[in-house]
């Protein structure tokens, strides 16, 4: 029998296959989502239909924010399976509304609406990747499903507008609400529970849920790697924030060239990004996180640089690196919270990550829009500026270079009781009289640490 690509290995294990088939239809629903919004603001808003769908993107921004620490910490504490299949039955019910719509205010409602859920589902999703993988494998499983992902954003509108075209605007979102039952299928027939903890499950109450929260956002940024990675995901999305917001303008109205050349630009910056992501799964030899983060955000910088002088083919060239850059920064920022922080943490690691690298979305997303209606002739120029500025900063404040010879191990909850031989301070919120848990760090390498 012929052996799998490397970048495919992930796919043996059966229950992250269908896992990741499930995540894949999902993705697939997620194409027929937008587009189908698209077309329904048309319909309903003419040439205004760009306003809908800003203010849609807003709202599914600020719920990635709000909610994903609080999908985080339930994570960590629930049956991830029926958490994940909540999700999908629930953005299979909304969808199915859409086709009922007859006015905007409709359209904000239903996007929120499903953006909470996906708020929840995502999360889940990538912190279930390390729970049901082995060590040597999660990074080729994470880069699989980020691969698949940049794949379906370059494949995904052109397959949803063909299915659009055959079937129509209103039968486009039956046939979305179809692609979540299948996913909630697959994640059904999984094996048994997807629990960090099967032995107990707390009781959440407010209390339990904003500490959870807080776990995941103090081990963020205590990490000092996780830190550094964090800080270059604010450079990528500024530059990544330029390139979706003001290519479309650049190549019609700069470049004077038509949609199907804005298409070829996108579909370059989107192939760069996949072909990183099976050149992460396909290396053989175990690469320092760090040092490919501090490579892709050079890259996505400086393709930005020379940008808004070049022809179509010059464009071409530097959005196949600025995708290989996002890639080069975000798939290996979700591999290095997979190493060092300890499977019953990560739930509410991955949930605050979403929402901090997302909140990075929500400044860079206004701070293009105005870069493109007042310095359009200077706009990814300028972009890069600031993007080689935070770059210097997180350089000299990181020391990039001291980080590889930091001590490998993992954040974990550390339980315990108090007694003359373990005294330290504590907030006044907590009983010391009681067992109870901190965050902390085992210097210890990852195979020697037991969950």
């Amino acid at each position: 029998m012929k052996q799998l690509p490397q970048w495919l290995q992930g796919l043996k294990n059966p229950i992250f296959a269908r896992l990741y088939f499930a995540q894949t239809i999902n993705l697939v629903g997620d194409s027929l989502t937008w587009l189908g919004l698209a077309l329904l603001a048309f319909e309903l808003a003419g040439e205004n239909a760009g306003t809908i769908l800003a203010g849609a993107l807003t709202l599914r921004v600020m719920a990635f924010v709000v909610l994903s620490p609080v999908a985080g910490a339930i994570a960590d504490r629930v049956d991830r399976k029926r958490l994940m299949i909540t999700t999908h039955l629930a953005r299979m019910g909304i969808v199915c509304l859409l086709p009922f719509v007859t006015q905007v205010w409709q359209i904000y409602a239903i996007v929120l609406s499903l953006n909470v859920f996906y708020a929840f589902f995502t999360p889940t999703y990538t912190a279930t990747i390390p729970l049901v993988t082995t060590k040597d494998n999660h990074s080729r499983a994470i880069t699989l499903s980020s691969a698949t992902n940049q794949l379906l954003g370059v494949l995904g509108p052109g397959l949803a507008g063909s299915i659009a075209a055959l079937v129509g605007t209103k039968q486009v979102f039956f046939l979305d609400g179809i692609t979540f039952l299948i996913a909630a299928i697959l994640i059904l027939t999984l094996p048994g529970q997807l629990m960090v903890n099967q032995k107990q499950q707390t009781a959440r109450t407010i209390y339990r849920i904003l500490r959870d929260i807080r776990t995941g956002t103090v081990c963020l940024f205590a990490d000092t790697p996780i830190r550094y990675a964090l800080a270059l995901q604010f450079v990528a999305a500024i530059a990544g924030a330029e390139i979706l917001v003001n290519t479309v303008g650049h190549v019609q109205g700069t470049l004077h060239l038509g949609k199907l050349e804005y298409g070829w630009v996108m579909a370059a910056f989107g192939t760069g990004a996949t072909l990183a992501s099976i050149g992460l799964g396909n290396s053989s030899q175990k690469l320092k996180q760090t040092l490919c983060i501090g490579v892709g955000a050079v890259l996505i910088v400086l393709a930005l640089l020379p940008a808004n002088w070049v022809n179509l083919g010059g464009l071409l060239l530097l959005w196949s690196i600025a995708g290989v850059g996002q890639t080069l920064v975000n798939v290996p920022t979700q591999t290095l919270i997979a190493d060092r922080v300890a499977v019953e943490v990560q739930g509410r690691v991955y949930g605050a990550h979403f929402a901090w690298s997302h909140l990075w979305w929500a400044f860079s997303y206004p701070l293009a829009g105005w870069m493109g209606s007042r310095l359009s002739t200077h706009n990814f120029f300028y972009s890069s500026l600031i993007g080689s500025v935070l770059l210097v900063i997180a350089y000299l404040a990181f020391k990039p270079k001291l980080l590889t010879a930091l001590d490998g191990g993992l954040w974990h909850e550390h339980d315990h009781t108090h007694d003359e031989l373990h005294t330290h301070n504590h907030s006044p919120n907590t009983n010391i009289q009681n067992s109870h848990n901190h965050l902390h760090f085992h210097p210890i390498t990852p195979q020697e640490f037991s969950h």
